[in-house]
Parts: C-alpha cells; sequence; structure tokens
C-alpha cells in the first residue's frame, strides 16, 4: 500500500510535490490506514549519468537529492520509492538502468530507497524480458537493504509466471490504467477500468500465480482523479467526464476483491470528502490486505450482472455484486455460488459500503446501481 507521482503529477513531478505528498498522507490518515510507499515515478532523473554512470537527480526539479528526500519521507514514518527501466532509458527518454544493474541498486540502497518501479521502456538490446528483470532482481538481492521490487512489464510476456523467480514481489499484469470507465479509441494508450477488470481478473487466468510473496498488479489507482488530473491531460488519451462516484467505488471494491497492491495516485491537495470515504473504508482495506492473500475470481455473469468472491481467513468470505449495465438492478445469489469455505445453518453479512448487518439462511442480494457494486463480508453465524 501507499502513494506514486504518475497519476497525480505524469512528467511533471518536483520535489515540492514529493515532500507536499509526505506531509499529506499524514494529514490526511493514509499513512495510518497503512499507506506506507511514497514512490517517485518517471522524470526524477537528470538527462545524463555521471562519469561513473550513477544515476544525478534532475538538479532543477530535485536540488535537495534523492537522498535528502528519502530522509524526509523516512522521517514522516514513511518508505521511500523511485523509478527506473530495464532498458537504455525511461518512458520519458532519460537515462534507464540496462547494463547498470550493479551501480543503480547500490546507488539506490546508498540513498535509502525502499521500492523499485521497474518499467519496460528503452532499448532492450535484444535481451527478453526475464533476463533483463532477473539482472535488477539478482543486483537488489545482494545491497544491504530490503527493497521491494515491482515489476512493471505490463504483461507482456505473462510476468506472473516467472515474476517470483527474479526477485519481484509484484508485476503488472496489464497495460496502464487511464482514469476513465472503458477506453473508447482506438489510439488510446491505455486501459479503461472496466478492462483492467476483465484482463487482470479473469482473461489472463492468473489468480493462481498470485499470494503472498508475490503479488498481480493491476496497476495503481485511479481514485480522486478525472479530467483535471496531469496524467489525463495527456495526449494519447480521451478523458472527458470524471468518473461517477459508484465507478469509484467499484474500482477500489475490485482492487481489495483482487487482493491487489493499493497504491494511491490522487492529487493529495485536492482530498475531499469522496475519496476519503473510499480510500480510507477500514472494511474494505481489510479484505485487500486478509492474510490468505487470495485473487478474487468470477463465479457467475447473467448478461451485465456479475458475482464475484475470494475466500477470507476465518471461514469467511468477500463477494461482489457487479452492475456493468448503466441502470440500477437488482443482484441474487447465494453462499453456494460462490468461494464461501463453511457450510452453516446461516450467515452474517456486512455491507463495506452501507455498513449493514444482517443474518441469511444463504441468499445473498442488493440493489446495485450502473456501473457499481455491492461489495459483501460474509461470516458463519
Amino acid at each position: 500500500m501507499g502513494w506514486n507521482s504518475w497519476n497525480a503529477y505524469s512528467w511533471t513531478v518536483i520535489e515540492e510535490n514529493v515532500r507536499d505528498a509526505a506531509d499529506m498522507l499524514v494529514d490526511t490518515g493514509m499513512r495510518d490506514a497503512g499507506y506506507e510507499y511514497l514512490v517517485v515515478d518517471d522524470t526524477w532523473m537528470a538527462d545524463s549519468l555521471t562519469d561513473d554512470r550513477e544515476f544525478r537527480p534532475d538538479p532543477e526539479d530535485f536540488p535537495s537529492g534523492i537522498g535528502d528526500l528519502a530522509d524526509y519521507v523516512h522521517e514522516k514514518g514513511l518508505k521511500f520509492g523511485i523509478y527506473s527501466s530495464a532498458g537504455t532509458n525511461t518512458c520519458a527518454e532519460l537515462p534507464a538502468s540496462l547494463g547498470l544493474e550493479d551501480i543503480h541498486a547500490e546507488q539506490f540502497a546508498q540513498w535509502g530507497v525502499d521500492y523499485l518501479k521497474y518499467d519496460n521502456c528503452g532499448d532492450h538490446h535484444g535481451l527478453d524480458a526475464r533476463t533483463r528483470y532477473e539482472a535488477m532482481g539478482t543486483e537488489l538481492a545482494a545491497v544491504d537493504r530490503d527493497i521491494v521490487f515491482s515489476l512493471c512489464e505490463w504483461g507482456n510476456n505473462e510476468p506472473w509466471r516467472w515474476g517470483r523467480n527474479v526477485g519481484g514481489q509484484l508485476w503488472r499484469t496489464t497495460g496502464d490504467i487511464i482514469a476513465k470507465w472503458e477506453s473508447s479509441e482506438k489510439d488510446e494508450h491505455g486501459l479503461g477500468l472496466v478492462e483492467i477488470i476483465d484482463r487482470h481478473g479473469h482473461d489472463h487466468d492468473i489468480a493462481g500465480y498470485h499470494g503472498p510473496g508475490g503479488w498481480n498488479d493491476p496497476d495503481m489507482l485511479q481514485v480522486g482523479n478525472g479530467p483535471g488530473s496531469i496524467h489525463s491531460q495527456d495526449d494519447s488519451f480521451h478523458v472527458e467526464d470524471p468518473f461517477t462516484e459508484a465507478e469509484q467505488v467499484t474500482h477500489f471494491s475490485f482492487w481489495c476483491l483482487f487482493s491487489a497492491p493499493l497504491m494511491a495516485g490522487n492529487d493529495l491537495r485536492d482530498w475531499d470528502a469522496q475519496t476519503e470515504r473510499i480510500l480510507l473504508n477500514e472494511d474494505a482495506i481489510a479484505i485487500d490486505q486478509d492474510p490468505l492473500g487470495i485473487q478474487g475470481t468470477r463465479d457467475a455473469k447473467r448478461g451485465d450482472q456479475e458475482v464475484w468472491s475470494k475466500r477470507l481467513a476465518g471461514g469467511e468470505s468477500a463477494v461482489i455484486l457487479f452492475n456493468r449495465g448503466t441502470e440500477p438492478v437488482d443482484i441474487e445469489t447465494d453462499v453456494d455460488t460462490v468461494d464461501q469455505p463453511i457450510e452453516a445453518d446461516a450467515y452474517t453479512v456486512h455491507d463495506v459500503w452501507t455498513d449493514e448487518t444482517w443474518e441469511t439462511p444463504g441468499e445473498l442480494g442488493a440493489t446495485v446501481e450502473g456501473h457499481g457494486v455491492a461489495f459483501l463480508r460474509v461470516s458463519p453465524a
């Protein structure tokens, strides 16, 4: 769990933004809710390496240097993350780490880095993805610091099959998410929310590769973002309408059902009550952080109505009733359909978003608004 600069600031991030984000992660209560990693994405580096082939922070945008910035983040009780790429350059055409993994891994450790997001841009010099990511994973394991290794390979070469073997703790399963329900233009460089749900949730058949120590990653959260965010204003996107509240609730609910990494990306200076209600929902976060770490899967589909679930520790289960349509519908299922591990005479059901609780002999149901979900925790009574 944490926050990454990309969806809020894209290629414009500067040191002041990062320090502000560290302050806001504390002030908003996000840190105390579990969002502990603050990750600086692309464009933090200067346009050339040193004579020793080390990174140089951009002297204008990051004048204090990365080590001092990491210290500031650590003083806030947070962990510090940074970005590079498994190619000759980053997606912003700045220097990256292919062939320099030993030098850069040691530099990251000396700076106090706790997390590396490792992208897939640049010239690969004919090397396959596994070879390139394994080179960095080997060097990170050799330094005298624990650094989480996040593989941002976009799912192109099925990293769920080999991510653990190269030292990764999480690996992207899809292309980039954009702040809209569904991509509508063939030239859009990104995927809408519902497309990420489909590809991550069932199209790739990846749930079996996911669990403690190695996580399928459906990309960062766009909760709190919309057409006004800097990322959404990229010319390769066509983000015109903001997410509805129901769509943002659906977004967060599915990430929690997937036991996905929760890496927020909203501009924390625009913190509002709706964003707070979603990102700080303790019941939803508890489902995401359940110790079994199971990725939820789809159990039933009837037109626009879908039922998804996963087992939780203690004989419980989490269930999503999902309405893909635009009009409210009644969605009904039962405990025999979902992944409920314990048979009982009655079950207690708690709605994560309404905070209502009731008892049932086995039937589960709710009225679900368009593009919305009911998110239920089901326990043997």
